[in-house]
């Protein structure tokens, strides 16, 4: 498995990011010379691979008016001709949808879908429709990104042990040197991205590669449920990843009070312009609703929110080989409404990423992840399985009368949901409230009928309180 990593500039000399931005911002009118002839039906339909591309601009003289070396434009076409690709195979994947729908006949089915493998959809009238449908014609918005060959570029440790990286500039034999806050060298093919002054070096490296990788998982089998406090809870009790509700926290209030200057000055500009007085108004805009700052302080809470999930999740695997969690790729309609400051804070839970970081961490160090149905896991009572009430951070069982931790709670019930065989991981959630249900019904059936028998009588008698010491 691949996985990516990325490289920050430290201290860039403006002058040597303004030579980086001209050679993007030409390297961006050659992808958009790419999708151009080549990011349509029309294109497709003459079979160039990104080589043979490379070589018609060659013999024509199309790549002399590019401006930049032969390496970079290369590149640069073998990048843009992979993304056409990976767009087509998108819409491919709609079109097999739709011929599924069409037809049960497997011959048919069989004859479309290789048609659609080897290209020769155009010839099929049902599947040259869908294809326009499902394939709209690309325009390339990239202008910020230069893709360096792997044996272009290299890496130097100077006296003060600071890295530096040497790509190719504009001219031949002129290098850019980039110093990067890390010790580790990048390998392979660089993407460098440029963002608000700084430069973010993409590779990739293989996972067995990463130190996390030689880490061993534990051997135990935990439940996890996922929080806004806390990053995860584990079924034993123990939260991980305590820091997250405080970053996300802070960072929604900090965006509310800043939004609402840059609202303030916005309409201030506003009113200036309308005024007149246009030079007022640019100079607000320049100066005071940039994007740059505000761009790189996100960039930074999103570092610090996946490093404390990502560490979260290690600590969870230290002890699990298997990692019981909820589905989090399902989405849940019909959430009650709060008010503006929860609803702001909850908006910037971080669901995506904490499935990312289980995926990827359990791959790497060779833990298993069970995803479960977690419908109505934070609602029921995982002793009785009875439904309670919850408020809060606290989960109160109507009939255990018990108080629980909501997301140890949680989390245990997703334990127990990994061997459920009525509750499956696509069951509705309506039918796993009615199943819920049943079995609560059937408990209590089952429970010895309370009648005035003296025997009975006298059992009651030498325990007046059990449920009370049940309770207890």
């Amino acid at each position: 498995m691949k996985v990516t990593r990325i490289a920050y500039s430290a201290r860039l000399n403006p002058g040597k990011y303004a030579a980086l931005v001209e050679q993007a911002r030409r390297l961006g009118r050659v992808r958009s010379e790419v999708w151009q002839r080549y990011g349509s039906i029309l294109g497709v339909g003459s079979g160039l691979r990104d080589r043979q591309v490379r070589d018609r601009w060659l013999a024509d003289g199309t790549h002399l008016s590019f401006g930049v070396l032969a390496n970079a434009w290369k590149e640069t076409v073998r990048d843009a001709m992979a993304d056409i690709g990976a767009n087509m195979e998108a819409a491919k994947a709609e079109v097999r949808r739709a011929i599924s729908r069409r037809t049960d006949d497997p011959v048919q089915r069989k004859r479309m879908f290789a048609a659609l493998q080897a290209e020769r959809w155009a010839q099929d009238p049902f599947l040259a429709r869908q294809m326009r449908k499902h394939w709209k014609r690309g325009r390339n918005h990239t202008r910020d990104q230069i893709v360096v060959r792997a044996d272009n570029y290299n890496t130097v440790v100077d006296g003060c042990g600071r890295l530096w990286l040497s790509v190719p500039g504009l001219q031949r034999r002129q290098m850019v040197k980039i110093p990067l806050s890390t010790t580790v060298a990048p390998t392979g093919t660089l993407r460098l991205i440029l963002r608000g002054g700084r430069v973010e070096v993409h590779y990739q490296i293989d996972a067995a590669q990463m130190r996390s990788s030689q880490r061993p998982c534990g051997d135990r089998t935990v439940g996890v449920d996922k929080g806004y406090t806390e990053a995860l809870t584990d079924s034993d009790g123990q939260p991980h990843g305590a820091g997250l509700g405080v970053l996300l926290t802070a960072e929604s209030d900090r965006l509310k009070e800043r939004n609402r200057r840059r609202a303030k000055l916005r309409s201030i500009a506003n009113t200036a312009a309308l005024r007149g007085d246009h030079a007022k108004a640019h100079r607000i805009k320049v100066n005071n609703l940039g994007t740059v700052k505000r761009d790189r302080q996100a960039a930074r809470h999103r570092a610090r929110v996946r490093t404390e999930i990502f560490r979260a999740v290690h600590r969870v695997v230290d002890k699990a080989v298997t990692v019981v969690a909820e589905d989090l790729t399902k989405r849940f309609a019909g959430r009650k409404k709060l008010g503006k400051n929860i609803n702001r804070r909850l908006a910037a839970w971080t669901k995506g990423i904490t499935a990312e970081a289980l995926k990827s961490v359990s791959e790497r160090r060779g833990s298993a992840l069970v995803p479960v149905n977690a419908a109505y896991t934070s609602q029921a009572c995982h002793r009785c399985g009875r439904f309670g009430r919850r408020s809060g951070d606290r989960f109160h069982c109507t009939r255990c009368g018990v108080v629980w931790q909501a997301d140890v709670n949680a989390a245990i019930n997703i334990l127990h949901r990994a061997g459920d065989p009525d509750i499956a991981l696509h069951t509705p959630h309506h039918r796993v409230k009615q199943i819920l249900q049943d079995r609560t019904d059937r408990h209590r059936t089952r429970l010895p009928v309370q009648d005035s028998s003296p025997a009975t009588a006298g059992r009651r008698a030498n325990h007046p309180n059990r449920s009370a010491m049940s309770n207890e």
